[in-house]
């Protein structure tokens, strides 16, 4: 069965640093794309021979400034590079360029025609770096001017719909017949699920230089790197077969919920895999995940409560705490649950030592979805807790659930915080991916001086250590990110996402 090829996008400087790179992941690519327009400008001299030096099938690319690239000569220019990288070809083919990508407007007869009989197939690329494109069967069918044409449509979506959308069209097209994908964050499941857009490859880059793959004024490309997509989300097994899996939320930038389940799917030989499909709507991910048929997914924030209204069914933890991190697609009733709160139990009572918190005075930091399933273990652990927010009437509506205490978060709420200072536990997505030292703007208790006798969680996990956590751990302070609620929680979503799989496998 033909299934989308790797392709790995050459971004170096120098030629000898693409060819490293091609044979550094070799094991995990079918072909690469040289993209001269990043070469330095000495190296472009030199590109005819880039073929014969990695013996890998190889498309040459050169990307103009207007449709995402770094070449700024011009036209006649960029004419002549073309021409010179194609020109003198070999009997031994493996020693031509495999692939030419011509834009859809760059129409040059000469070289056409020397591609063609060099055996060079041509991919005609179309970019639209602003917006989706509609009436993709229709415009991918009037980019096959000669029939010898792979089509390419590349395009930057607004919103997760558009992806969606994207998804829907590409039922209509013949497989393998055209290169399609989403760029940008938004466009991820486009990456992984190359092959039910009926994508001819899937374009990855080495993780080295991830960073420097960005488009529309520094917005990352979207891309993976071929060990990842390969190690993480098995690309090679997926097939027609496959159940899909997720997790959504906003912005979604650090999540490692992807290795997790995909390695319990690996490790329990189910043919599934898990991916991130950042939503900045609720509504969006919800119709992704029906039209792909998602058997379950991850909610995280901010769309832990308003994720409620769309389902058919609750748990009694949902109805309780009034957000849900999990959802199942059971036969088409979809039911939300809480797995939050029985993962920070067993995380806490790890953390503490201590199975009953009677007689503690606990502050929770922060009043979203995470922090009222957190305030829900706290009441069956016997606690006594603060709940603190910038927003008070935020603060108060999560302590009325419980019958808790609410305050705001800031330097007048001082002497509450240090009552209810015996354990700590913080729940907004401050410090999440930060660097550097504690300030205002990545520590959400910068106003606050720990004095070690504290007991600090934080349900971050990524960075090892946060801002917050660094202060509390000078201070002489036990504390704890939260690695261990994310694994807890998992194991419990594993349990319904195995349930709905097997379902999924007796139709």
């Amino acid at each position: 069965m033909q299934k989308p090829l790797v392709c790995l996008c050459l971004t170096a400087k120098t030629l000898e640093e693409d060819m490293e790179l091609a044979n550094r992941y070799r094991h995990y690519i079918d072909l690469v794309e040289l993209r001269v327009d990043l070469l330095d400008e000495d190296e472009r001299l030199f590109v005819r021979d880039f073929p014969s030096m990695i013996n890998l099938p190889c498309i040459l690319t050169i990307r103009r400034l207007n449709d995402g690239g770094q070449y700024q000569e011009g036209e006649a220019s960029r004419t002549m590079l073309f021409a010179r990288a194609l020109a003198f070809a070999e009997a031994d083919v493996r020693k031509n360029f495999a692939y030419v990508d011509f834009e859809e407007d760059f129409h040059v007869p000469s070289l056409q025609d020397a591609a063609l009989a060099f055996g060079t197939k041509i991919i005609r690329s179309y970019h639209e770096m602003h917006g989706p494109i509609q009436n993709l069967k229709a415009r991918l069918d009037a980019m096959r001017t000669t029939g010898f044409e792979i089509p390419k449509i590349a395009c930057m979506p607004r919103s997760l719909a558009d992806v969606t959308e994207m998804f829907k069209e590409a039922e209509k097209l013949e497989p393998f017949q055209q290169i399609l994908c989403a760029m940008g964050p938004l466009g991820f499941p486009t990456r992984v699920l190359s092959g039910r857009l009926n994508s001819f490859l899937t374009y990855t880059t080495a993780k080295e230089l991830l960073p420097q793959m960005t488009v529309n004024n520094g917005m990352p490309i979207g891309h993976i790197d071929p060990k990842t997509l390969s190690d993480v989300y098995r690309f090679r097994q997926l097939n027609k077969d496959t159940v899909n899996f997720g997790i959504t939320g906003w912005p979604l930038k650090v999540t490692s919920s992807p290795k997790i389940h995909n390695k319990k799917f690996d490790s329990n030989g189910m043919n599934a895999v898990f991916l991130q499909f950042p939503s900045e709507t609720v509504n969006d991910a919800f119709m992704f995940a029906k039209l792909l048929d998602l058997k379950g997914f991850s909610v995280t924030i901010p769309h832990k409560e308003k994720i409620i209204s769309l389902l058919n069914e609750t748990d009694t933890n949902v109805k309780k705490i009034g957000a849900c991190n999990t959802v199942i697609n059971d036969h088409g009733i979809w039911k939300g649950f809480n797995t939050d709160a029985p993962g920070f139990k067993k995380a806490l009572v790890e953390f503490t030592g201590l199975s009953d918190l009677t007689g503690k005075k606990v502050a929770i930091i922060g009043a979203g979805g995470a922090s009222r399933a957190i305030a829900y273990a706290l009441k069956e652990l016997g606690a006594e807790v603060c709940v603190f927010n910038r927003t008070i009437t935020r603060a108060r509506t999560v302590a009325e659930l419980f019958g808790f205490s609410y305050a705001t978060l800031g330097p007048e709420s001082l002497s509450t915080l240090h009552e209810f200072s015996d354990i700590i536990v913080q729940t907004t997505s401050k410090g999440m991916g930060a660097e550097g030292t504690p300030n205002q703007d990545n520590d959400p208790l910068y106003f606050y001086d720990f004095n070690g006798t504290e007991m600090l969680y934080d349900i971050i996990y990524s960075p090892e250590i946060t801002p917050v956590m660094v202060r509390a751990k000078e201070a002489g302070c036990k504390v704890c990110n939260g690695l261990s609620m994310l694994h807890y929680q998992g194991d419990e979503q594993f349990k319904l996402y195995r349930e709905m799989y097997e379902n999924a496998q007796s139709k």
